[in-house]
């Protein structure tokens, strides 16, 4: 069992999401969520001009409105630092990910906090994390060449250095219906054992 599990929800979904009952299956495998954070639910905003003067400013020369600017991305960071694992739903929206997940990940890929750069490109700062995505779609099969969403969440995990992912797919429901959750709870079960 993992100590601190962080979930992060992103189906616009309040209910019936294949993605949110998929990590309430991985949650009844790995254990429950210590945190979560339902971004379908409660959007983060996105950056702005604001943000990113405050992001680019040495942390000891922010000014008090620069910290509120960047204190939810400051929460947000902390926990991913403080969790072992993170489950992440991954509803697959007009083939890539939904813009309430592209917020957070935009807050949380911070040059010298999550990430830092060397002389041979970026290296991660958030190792020794797992990443499990359940991922589901209505017509995009995951893996192929319009999943514009699998790929890139394994790389953006990789790029502030969480590397250990797994994904669980529910993927073209429109075509295999329940099967599609079938195979993917089999995968669950898999990861689990």
């Amino acid at each position: 069992m993992f100590m601190n599990i962080l979930r992060i929800d992103s189906s616009a979904k309040a209910s019936g999401s294949t993605t949110q009952a998929l990590l309430d299956r991985i949650e009844e495998k790995v254990g429950r969520a210590t945190t979560r954070r339902d971004l379908g639910a409660k959007a983060v905003p996105q950056i702005d001009g604001t943000w990113v003067s405050a992001n680019f400013t040495e942390a000891q020369a922010r000014d008090d409105a620069q910290k509120s600017a960047l204190s939810l991305s400051d929460e947000l960071v902390s926990e991913l630092q403080d969790s072992d694992l993170i489950l992440i739903a991954l509803p697959i929206y007009n083939f890539t990910v939904p813009g309430a997940l592209k917020a957070w990940i935009d807050l949380v890929c911070r040059a010298g906090v999550t990430f830092k750069y060397t002389e041979t490109g970026p290296v991660g700062l958030l190792e020794g994390k797992r990443a499990i995505v359940a991922v589901a779609s209505g017509g995009t099969p995951v893996g192929s060449e319009i999943d514009f969403a699998t790929g890139y969440m394994r790389h953006i995990l990789g790029f502030i250095g969480i590397t250990d992912v797994s994904f669980v797919s529910a993927d073209q429901q429109g075509s295999k219906g329940e099967a599609a959750v079938n195979e993917a709870q089999q995968e669950i079960d898999a990861l689990a054992a």
